[in-house]
Formats: structure tokens, C-alpha cells, sequence
């Protein structure tokens, strides 16, 4: 009998490093240097989607021109301030283990972010595996980022495992989203701030606390050495 592969595709922020908190304050100080006043809640809100959808929804609710040059100098400042904090950053907990029990048991995994490779590749570092024989696909990969499905649908294909046999981990609506687009299992965590109703609202099929949970009960998910 023919066994089908599973793979799980992995968020980056929120999922399995925390750093959403990092990069809400980030866009908050690349807006004050635009002048534009907006509250850190509403900036969390859109955190999970590409930063370009991301800068064209806030100046929409703010009312504002979305003028391309005003865009890319918001993501270029967001990018400078991520940067510098993130040595700050550190790797949720049970990340580093999760991996490395997928690693051990052989069972694909992939990690699939909108971050770019400039602040998503120093971040990534402090996982602690071996990243080297793993598909990354950033935002600099993919035409379109979440809620899109491109990512993801990036990273089954680098697998070479069909996406309707995969996991996508993720913690924000937009994660959930994609993976409905791409006909993906969604499993959600609570670790980047959003709650259970959204994320179940979205379509996750299960929610977990942050990795170090989802690890200990990974054997519902069929996941086995």
C-alpha cells in the first residue's frame, strides 16, 4: 500500500520566531518618519501579509495618496528599523525542537514568509538548524505574497509534494487565508497575537499555543518518526 508523503510548510514571524512585536514597532517608527500617525493595534492587525499590501492598506485607512514612491520608502524603513532590533529576536518556544524532530523523522518541511530575504535571512539564524538543505521561499521569490497562496504553493513545489498533502503552520489570518487559496491543511498558533476564534474563523483546522504544543500533540496531525 502506498503511503502519501506530508510536508509541513512553515510562517516565519509569529510562527516560529517571535518577532511580530519587532516588526509592529518597526512600521510604526518607518510611518512617524512619514508623518503619519497611526495606533500600534491597528499596525498588528495587518501584520502576516507582504509589506508592500501591507503599506498600500494602511495609507488607504489613513485616507492618504498611495503614491508607489511613498510605498517603497516605507518598506525600505521598516526593513532599517527591523534590522536594528533584531538582535532582539529570539526563536519561539519549541521551534528549534519541532524542526528537529520533523528533520529527524524525515518528514518534509519548508519555510515560506512575505519578509524579504534582508530581514527574514539574519532572523532565520537564530533557529538553530541547519537551513542549508531547506527551501526558503521569501517574498523575493513570488509574485504575490499572503494572503495570496504563492508562497506556499512555492514551497510544496520545492518539496516536490503535492500542497493538498501539506501542513501550512501559521499564527495570522492571512496564513490561514493563503492556505485555503492553495488548498492546504490550515494549522494555526496563537503565538503572534492573533486569537482562537480568527484563526478558526479562517479556516485553521487546528490551533496550538505556540510550537512547543503543537510538538507535543503533533501525533494528532499524523506526524510520526
Amino acid at each position: 500500500m502506498h503511503v502519501l508523503q506530508s510536508a509541513f510548510l512553515f510562517d516565519l514571524d509569529g510562527t516560529l520566531i517571535d518577532s511580530v512585536y519587532e516588526h509592529v514597532l518597526a512600521w510604526h517608527e518607518a510611518l512617524l518618519e512619514e508623518r503619519i500617525e497611526l495606533s500600534v493595534w491597528r499596525i498588528h492587525r495587518k501584520i502576516g501579509m507582504s509589506g508592500g499590501l501591507f503599506a498600500n492598506m494602511l495609507l488607504r485607512e489613513t485616507g492618504m495618496n498611495i503614491e508607489p514612491d511613498r510605498i517603497e520608502r516605507l518598506q525600505r524603513r521598516h526593513a532599517e528599523a527591523y534590522k536594528a532590533r533584531i538582535g532582539q529576536v529570539r526563536p519561539l518556544p519549541g521551534a528549534h525542537d519541532l524542526l528537529m524532530f520533523l528533520t529527524d523523522a524525515r518528514i518534509p518541511w519548508a519555510i515560506a514568509t512575505s519578509g524579504r530575504i534582508e530581514t527574514a535571512g539574519p532572523a532565520m539564524e537564530t533557529l538553530g538548524v541547519d537551513l542549508s538543505r531547506v527551501p526558503i521561499i521569501t517574498r523575493d521569490k513570488v509574485k504575490h505574497a499572503k494572503p495570496d497562496p504563492d508562497l506556499f504553493l512555492a514551497a510544496a513545489e520545492s518539496l516536490k509534494i503535492d500542497i493538498s498533502h501539506c501542513f501550512v503552520v501559521g499564527d495570522s489570518v492571512w496564513d490561514m487565508l493563503a492556505a485555503q487559496r492553495a488548498r492546504a491543511l490550515g494549522v494555526g498558533v496563537l503565538s503572534g497575537g492573533y486569537g482562537l476564534e480568527e484563526l478558526e474563523r479562517a479556516g485553521a483546522y487546528r490551533v496550538f499555543e505556540d510550537p512547543a504544543q503543537l510538538l507535543k500533540h503533533i501525533d494528532e496531525l499524523g506526524a510520526r518518526r
